[in-house]
């Protein structure tokens, strides 16, 4: 593990100001497994009630980033090179909590895998795939 998750959560903050109005806060970081939620409003659902797919991808990916970011360090660099979602079930109002895993950290790709949980749903409600490319600096 690079960083930590205060670390994880201030370099956000700072990189990335624009983030801040979706309140993303990350609920677990053991090295492993990041846990990040995001609060679900009526801003993010699409008609029928569902949470919108823009939406979830968005958590994936930030989720994703902050793996990766645990893993290797600040990198801003790092970009998503393919993001891949499987929407499985209705989500609702409340927190949508992605939960990722590293399936294969390389010199040049990382390979993140995450399910998506909506609050009070015990299942997952999407499962996503994502590859991100590592710049040259960070390549070792």
């Amino acid at each position: 593990m690079k960083m930590t998750q205060a670390e994880l959560t201030a370099f956000l903050d700072s990189e990335f100001p624009q983030m801040r109005p979706l309140k993303l806060r990350i609920e677990q970081w053991d090295g492993a497994t990041l846990r990040l939620a995001m609060p679900i409003t009526e801003q993010n659902l699409r008609p029928g009630g569902t949470v919108s797919g823009p939406a979830m991808m968005t958590l994936a990916d930030c989720a994703a980033y902050m793996l990766l970011l645990g893993l290797i360090g600040p990198v801003a660099l790092a970009v998503t090179t393919n993001l891949n979602i499987n929407f499985l079930r209705k989500p609702g109002l409340g927190d949508l909590s992605a939960a990722a895993t590293m399936l294969k950290l390389g010199k040049t790709l990382a390979i993140i895998e995450l399910s998506l949980y909506s609050a009070g749903v015990d299942e997952p409600v999407a499962h996503s795939v994502l590859t991100y490319a590592i710049p040259p600096a960070r390549r070792t």
